[in-house]
């Protein structure tokens, strides 16, 4: 806003003293000061107010207008209330210096100036800021020329003063301004957010985290994989990204709530942008999938990767290797706010298909493309990805005296730094890795209702294996889905234990042999508080030790063979025979 514009706003009380030549200077903050010396804390453009308790005597005029002048100030309102007329020195200095001069009526509150500054300012940069996302909105329609959205952000930060971030669903930060937002902040917002979706409460959402406050506005998906409003908010809800921003909106006026739900548009465009770069890799997941499900000879299927490959790994040397990663999203009763149908009406495959090329991304990168090398596809219910993996070089043979000459060379050739580097780190993906950061969050999202499920096969080396790590993977679900929680996952190193039959025993069966064994011990710990299942659980985990389960308990030997023996007696079996233990083992972990 103008000096002038304030001249002529009547409740402002304001008197013009001295320059008038100087009235269309720009204003861009208010502040209130009767220090002699308020330097530190102008940064230029500012209305000052001051009640002139500075000010001894005629002297102390000219350097406090002179330090106004030198920091760029806009101009000065001096209150009538404590000298009644404003001193004639301080109008001459003010002359002097060409600073514009104001006298403010004693009936005037210096609080009713800066608020009526504040308003108008504010407003202004949000009219300023609107036209910019319009202007981004526009050119991103047709391709990223805006900039992205972390310009919009930027302007955000610095004319309102607000801090956002572009989070996936899973909190990782895929765009922001200024510091990341740390990953545990990240994913505990993608929490809240989820939750407040599932309940069909409409957006922004207010999160109050680690003693601040969050406003939580959804990113609705408007481009060509957008899912019709109609549908229910589970085909999406695990797939849309979210625009947080570090203030409590709930009390913001309509135009800037408007300018918020600006931005996300401007976002969408490049959420859309970014789905349509996938495209390739999708559909090259897709051929090798049915190539590798309908039985096809090895040669064709090495076809299909070696020209997956550049685009997966661009500049590799060598052939990768390859694991295969199995995910399925359940839907029970559509018991939610929001949710519209019954189970069968949600196609389930793409909605796992968004979440796992999500899962993959390494959460130390950011950005809106660091999924760029990971391809899924998805058939009926599930999605697959074919996730390439670059061979770890094997370190050269070493001779009785030591490295070979040709690694010694090698290594001097390489500096004092990377002679004696640390062998390369297994580059396979793990099962309970890939989900210990998403976990929370997408608990959140699935709700009472929902589950994931996650299957990790083995690297192959070649195109013959792809097939054993498809069943392999598909295996490992299956696996992970026998056990409790909404979030499970399961790695192919468990399809060689005892673990690999249990998801195959019918669900009666199962019930009716936990029930047998363990609600003695549960019934018995509801009546008296004893702890069986958990002294049973650790004394199994301790492989029958009394002196490592006594310790791990915190108890007495003594205490602990007391225990034992009470869940020996309300049995009827014996824990010092292997196969009594067994079924112990198998009954804790069916239940």
């Amino acid at each position: 806003m103008r000096l002038r514009a304030l001249l002529e706003t009547d409740a402002l009380g304001l008197r013009l003293l001295g320059g008038e030549d100087e009235l269309d200077r720009t204003v861009r903050g208010v502040m209130t000061t009767d220090l002699r010396d308020p330097s530190r804390y102008l940064s230029g453009g500012e209305l000052v107010l001051t009640g002139l308790a500075w000010r001894r005597d005629a002297s102390d005029s000219e350097p406090f207008v002179r330090i106004l002048a030198g920091a760029g100030v806009a101009g000065l309102a001096a209150g009538e209330a404590e000298l009644g007329d404003i001193p004639a020195d301080l109008v001459e200095a003010c002359v002097q210096h060409r600073l514009p001069l104001f006298a403010v009526n004693e009936t005037v509150a210096f609080a009713t100036i800066t608020e009526h500054v504040v308003r108008q300012v504010s407003g202004e940069r949000a009219g300023d800021l609107a036209a910019v996302v319009d202007r981004h909105r526009r050119l991103m329609t047709s391709g990223p020329a805006g900039g992205g959205p972390e310009v919009v952000l930027d302007l955000l930060t610095s004319d309102l003063d607000l801090r956002a971030w572009v989070l996936s669903p899973t909190g990782r930060q895929i765009a922001g301004a200024g510091a990341p937002l740390p990953a545990p902040l990240g994913a505990a917002l993608a929490g809240h957010h989820l939750a407040a979706t599932r309940t069909g409460r409409r957006g922004p959402y207010r999160a109050a985290v680690a003693g601040s406050t969050y406003s939580l506005f959804p990113i609705r998906n408007a481009g060509r994989g957008a899912v019709p409003a109609a549908r229910d908010v589970r085909e999406s809800v695990l797939s849309d990204w979210l625009l947080a921003v570090e203030a409590d909106a709930s009390d913001w006026p309509a135009a800037r709530l408007d300018l918020l739900q600006g931005v996300t548009q401007l976002i969408a465009v490049e959420r859309d942008r970014r789905d349509a770069a996938r495209t390739v890799r999708r559909r090259l997941a897709q051929e090798v999938l049915e190539l590798v499900q309908a039985g096809a000879a090895p040669a064709e299927i090495a076809a299909r990767l070696r020209v997956a490959a550049p685009v997966l790994l661009p500049g590799l040397g060598g052939a990768p290797q390859w694991q295969v990663v199995v995910a399925r999203v359940d839907w029970t009763a559509a018991g939610t706010a929001g949710g519209a149908g019954v189970p069968g009406d949600i196609a389930g495959g793409p909605v796992a298909q968004a979440l796992l090329e999500e899962i993959l991304v390494d959460p130390a990168v950011s950005g809106p493309d660091s999924a760029d090398r990971i391809a899924v596809a998805h058939t009926g219910e599930e999605a697959i990805a074919l996730v390439p993996l670059p061979t770890v070089p094997t370190p050269l043979p070493e001779t009785v005296d030591g490295p070979t000459d040709t690694a010694a060379a090698a290594g001097k050739a390489a500096g004092p730094d990377t002679a004696e580097a640390p062998a390369a780190q297994d580059p396979a993906l793990h099962a309970d890795a890939l989900l210990a950061a998403v976990r929370e969050p997408l608990s959140a999202g699935l709700a009472d209702d929902g589950r994931l499920t996650l299957g990790v096969s083995a690297a192959v080396h070649s195109a013959e294996g792809l097939r054993g790590a498809l069943e392999e993977a598909r295996h490992a679900r299956r696996v992970a889905a026998a056990r409790p929680g909404r979030v499970c996952a399961a790695g192919h190193h468990e399809l060689a234990s005892h673990v690999l039959l249990l998801p195959f025993v019918p669900d009666d069966v199962r019930r009716a042999f936990t029930a047998r064994l363990l609600d003695p011990l549960r019934d018995y710990d509801r009546r008296h508080r004893a702890e069986l299942i958990e002294t049973l659980e650790a004394f199994l985990d301790c492989d029958g030790s009394w002196t490592r389960c006594a310790a791990r308990l915190h108890l007495h030997v003594n205490t602990l063979r007391y225990r034992v023996g009470r869940i020996e007696q309300l049995t009827g079996r014996d824990l010092s025979r292997l196969e009594d233990k067994l079924d112990f083992f198998l009954a804790l972990r069916m239940s």
